[in-house]
Formats: C-alpha cells, structure tokens, sequence
C-alpha cells in the first residue's frame, strides 16, 4: 500500500467516524428531546446507530492495520 492509498484510508476512518458521530447525536436527541412520546422510533435510530459505529470500527481497524504495515 503507498501513501496515497493510506490517505483515502484515512479519510474514509473520518468520515465514518462523522456518520457514527452523526447517528450517536440523533439518538441522544431522541432520549433527551422526545421520549416518551417517539419510543417507537428507538429500535431502528438504535440499530442505524449500532451500524454506523460498528462500520467504523471495521474501517479504523483496517486503516491501523495498513498503517503498521507500510511502517
């Protein structure tokens, strides 16, 4: 891997980490600003938010992985 391509990694770890930011902020909105009321919606702003931190995960680990190996 060449240091372009560990660029793009990286840049794929931040905006996947943005996203999980995102999705982690609209479901502290809805506990803190709309439950009771809009409980059906945790299931599925829960799971959004449990995707987006997990696909982050996958990415930041691939990126450290590829950054030990280059080093």
């Amino acid at each position: 891997m060449n240091p372009e391509e560990l660029k793009g990694m990286q840049k794929a770890v931040r905006k996947a980490k943005r996203i999980a930011t995102e999705k982690a902020g609209e479901l502290h909105d809805l506990v803190e600003d709309r439950l009771p009321a809009a409980y059906e919606e945790i299931p599925a702003l829960a799971q959004a938010t449990y995707d987006a931190c997990k696909a982050w995960a996958e990415v930041e680990a691939a990126f450290r992985a590829a950054e030990v190996e280059i080093n």
